[in-house]
């Protein structure tokens, strides 16, 4: 169920394939704690749609499934099924607050380029899905 890893060599710590912030971690943390879900971690994912191509989605699963990478990191457990982690690589999972409020995003190195609303992206040479759950910001 966990990704399997080359050992690297001696002194080097290797660069998760996911991170999170450390006030995202504090805000996952006290979510997960409150889910009364044992073992739950911060599912990443990615879903055709958005105004951009693809869309970022979150949900606290207590499952790991065949195939998923998991990331336990400052303290969080983050899981992302094969689909999705090219997608992802490299990114880092933030809280952000503003006037508006305040939600996870993602800083994702991958995306040339973000909607409006932060919640989709597009990558270089990909081009926007079509079909089932593609549509403007804040479609579902």
């Amino acid at each position: 169920m966990t990704a399997i890893t080359t050992p690297e060599p001696q002194g080097v710590t290797p660069t998760p394939d996911i991170t999170i912030s450390e006030f995202g971690a504090q805000k996952a943390l006290g979510i997960l704690e409150q889910s009364g879900k044992d073992n739950a971690g911060v599912r990443v994912f990615i879903k055709s749609g958005g105004c951009s191509g693809y869309q970022y989605g979150m949900a606290i699963d207590d499952r790991e499934l065949d195939g998923d990478l998991i990331v336990h990191h400052r303290g969080v457990k983050l899981l992302v099924d094969p689909m999705s982690l090219p997608l992802l690589r490299g990114s880092e999972v933030d809280f952000v607050e503003n006037m508006m409020g305040g939600g996870f995003t993602v800083h994702n190195p991958n995306a040339t380029s973000n909607c409006g609303c932060g919640h989709s992206f597009r990558t270089d040479g990909a081009q926007s899905p079509d079909g089932e759950g593609s549509g403007g910001c804040g479609s579902a």
